[in-house]
């Protein structure tokens, strides 16, 4: 696919802008009938992904199924109020909701061998790489993934596949990857975009994820009296 790139260090990314990028990427896939949506959920309201579903559902709806999975990793799930308040009035009944207890699946393994590696012998555990039952087996044309990118005391910068391991991922992915960020020390996470978690998350992408039809979405924001603005808006499915 073509990547969309907008970057405005000086001068705040508008909402026209936006739509105009979104439908630039929609028009790479005209054959969408069932699309997913997996934006963050209210703990980062500031991402403004909340305005990107927002832009999606209204450029799709009516031409295609739309579902909506707030990303919430072990949160709890979503209120009817943070939903109106982050999503306006899309309807509910295109929500999808996550439960990382029991709505997973495993699809593969990162072996033992790579994570002594990526952790300097600090972690030898082979770890699961468990996703959301509905991501994985519902035959989508699209899946969009929405994240802010912002500094992450786990995996060095969020977010990128980090919406997909942790955000609707599983109980083995989701504690283990912190242990191994725990042993690994934060000196080696904290705005590091190649951290041992990272590290741990890119392999699965890599081994897992390739043949899904994913595509990421991600922000990069200013919020200031309770004031938000977009600086970058980055579309595409490489890792760079």
């Amino acid at each position: 696919m073509q990547e969309i790139y907008l970057e405005s260090p000086e001068k705040a990314i508008n909402i026209h802008e936006i739509g105009f990028a979104i439908s630039r990427l929609l028009k790479q896939f005209p054959k969408i009938k069932k699309i997913l949506l997996l934006p963050p959920d209210y703990t980062r309201c500031f991402s403004m992904a909340g305005d990107i579903v927002q832009i999606i559902y209204n450029q799709l709806k009516g031409r295609a199924q739309i579902d909506i999975m707030p990303a919430v990793g072990t949160h709890a799930m979503i209120s009817d109020e943070e939903r109106e308040k982050m999503f306006g009035d899309i309807p509910k009944k295109n929500f999808l909701y996550h439960n990382w207890r029991t709505d997973t699946m495993k699809i593969g393994e990162v072996p033992s061998d790579f994570v002594s590696k990526v952790s300097d012998g600090l972690f030898t555990e082979s770890i699961d790489v468990e996703v959301n039952k509905n991501f994985w087996e519902n035959d989508y044309d699209l899946i969009l993934s929405i994240g802010q990118v912002v500094p992450h005391e786990v995996v060095g910068m969020a977010n990128y596949s980090k919406n997909i391991f942790l955000g609707i991922g599983g109980r083995q992915m989701i504690n283990k990857s912190h242990m191994l960020a725990a042993l690994c020390g934060i000196e080696q996470a904290l705005g590091n975009d190649h951290s041992p978690a990272r590290k741990i998350f890119d392999y699965a992408q890599e081994w897992y994820l390739a043949k899904k039809p994913l595509v990421y979405i991600l922000t990069v924001t200013t919020t200031e009296r309770h004031i938000t603005q977009l600086l970058g808006l980055y579309i595409g499915d490489s890792r760079n």
